[in-house]
């Protein structure tokens, strides 16, 4: 049986506003942080094989040439790695709280999932964005396969905020 997925927009709540800027502050502060240690690694990695050079004994082990261009290499595939882990993570985030809207997803349930190892809740549904969402016991009990719910996700980062 097929069905028609509907989509619209709507503003986010000032809960899901503030989750959301939370989270974005959390990550922003991370990448601050990775990018903090791959810039004293890139500087930390070629004066430790320098002194690996002097222990082999190499003419000339401490070359400022060979220490500026390997630590210019590493810096620059740091700062490359961060950009794109940037770019693929938190700039969607950042898009929804300028943006600040919300997608709401009227989609059916597939099928009903009870995972006993943790004893969760699961519904698996026809969203392009979402496979499954965990849901209440007792939401689990009054919901059956093809049933409708409505999902609300943001709608550039696709965060999930919740079902109804």
């Amino acid at each position: 049986m097929a069905y028609e997925l509907v989509y619209y927009n709507e503003s986010l709540s000032a809960g899901e506003l503030d989750f959301l800027i939370k989270k974005e502050a959390r990550e922003r502060k991370q990448y601050y942080k990775v990018f903090t240690i791959f810039m004293i690694v890139s500087f930390v990695v070629p004066y430790i094989a320098a002194w690996y050079r002097v222990a082999d004994g190499a003419p000339n082990a401490f070359s400022y040439t060979k220490f500026f261009v390997s630590a210019g290499m590493l810096l620059f595939i740091s700062t490359v790695a961060t950009i794109v882990a940037y770019r693929y993570n938190l700039r969607d985030l950042q898009r929804d709280l300028r943006h600040r809207t919300k997608t709401i997803e009227r989609t059916h349930i597939t099928r009903l999932v009870q995972v006993p190892m943790n004893n969760t809740f699961h519904f698996y549904i026809e969203s392009h964005v979402k496979l499954s969402i965990e849901v209440a016991a007792a939401d689990f009990l009054n919901y059956k396969e093809g049933d409708e719910i409505s999902i609300e996700y943001t709608t550039y980062s696709h965060e999930f905020l919740g079902y109804f």
